[in-house]
């Protein structure tokens, strides 16, 4: 079980580097990737190397992680998509939120460091999802999209060590608009459901496309119980993505030389950006057997 063997990485308290995995990939990807491997690469010779069982790739759905800047819509794509493709969508920012509402030994610890724009540690994120792949294994889940994992090598390196990935999405936007965003963003203090209030429209100029962006805004129930997220402030915002520029571009490259990666920049909204990230990973069919069905 994956979540078995990430306790057991973690708990053998040194560095792994695991071999480059095959960059054949599942029928539903396109060729449009790159799946050159880095000639330049060598693997490092490390003592006390685990045996571990990895997750057999047969009778498995697929094991995707989405990257990109806070804010992005991670979270809204890799959630439309565990509903297409029927495998759990995990978000490391949902399994850290879990954590600050609970009372657990973590919960103070987490509020001290979202408060202040920082990345949670590699230790903490292990141990929140080693518990949720370990709760998702005892239900017989198959599959996964992971959402805001890995955001570093060694982490990127554990989770090589014991499942392959298939597939990696790495959603672009560019920094002005993932601000304006994530200052609009907005929770229902109820039903917890996620708004935005933000109407971006940027006109393109000197050969940059432009943007536009339609607000969701909440239903009527919804709207006088709307509240913004302590750490949704223009400081923190821009300190969070600069921590993840300067700590995730290493992750882009880990799976970049693996042929993993698939660059997808986003056009505008939900409404712009679906369908043409549906056709970037070749579910245009799927989707229209979906809504067919519905």
């Amino acid at each position: 079980m994956a979540a078995i063997a990430l306790n057991r990485l973690v708990r053998a308290k040194a560095s792994f580097y695991f071999s480059p995995i095959s960059s054949s990939s599942s029928s539903i990807f396109r060729t449009s990737f790159s799946s050159e491997t880095d000639p330049t690469h060598t693997t490092p010779s490390y003592e006390n190397k685990p045996l571990l069982p990895r997750r057999d790739l047969k009778d498995r759905n697929v094991q995707w992680i989405f990257l990109g800047s806070p804010g992005v819509g991670k979270g809204t794509y890799a959630s439309r998509l565990s509903k297409l493709l029927d495998v759990p969508h995990i978000a490391t920012g949902d399994l850290v939120r879990e954590e600050l509402s609970s009372s657990g030994p973590l919960s103070q610890q987490l509020k001290e460091i979202v408060n202040q724009g920082k990345l949670v540690s590699d230790e903490i994120i292990i141990s929140l999802l080693s518990k949720r792949l370990e709760a998702g294994d005892a239900k017989g889940e198959s599959g996964f999209i992971l959402d805001g994992f890995p955001r570093t090598i060694k982490q990127a390196e554990i989770l090589e060590g014991v499942t392959d990935i298939d597939l990696v999405v790495n959603l672009k936007l560019r920094e002005d608009v993932l601000v304006e965003k994530c200052l609009g963003r907005r929770v229902c203090s109820e039903c917890n459901k996620n708004f935005n209030v933000a109407c971006i429209n940027i006109e393109a100029k000197n050969g940059i496309p432009g943007v536009y962006m339609a607000p969701l805004l909440p239903p009527a129930g919804c709207a006088s119980k709307l509240i913004t997220r302590s750490d949704d402030t223009e400081e923190v915002i821009k300190e969070r993505l600069r921590i993840y520029n300067d700590m995730c571009h290493p992750v882009e490259e880990f799976y970049s030389s693996r042929g993993k990666m698939l660059e997808f920049d986003l056009p505008g909204g939900i409404p712009e950006s679906w369908p043409k990230l549906l056709h970037a990973l070749n579910l245009d069919e799927q989707e229209e057997r979906r809504v067919a069905a519905a």
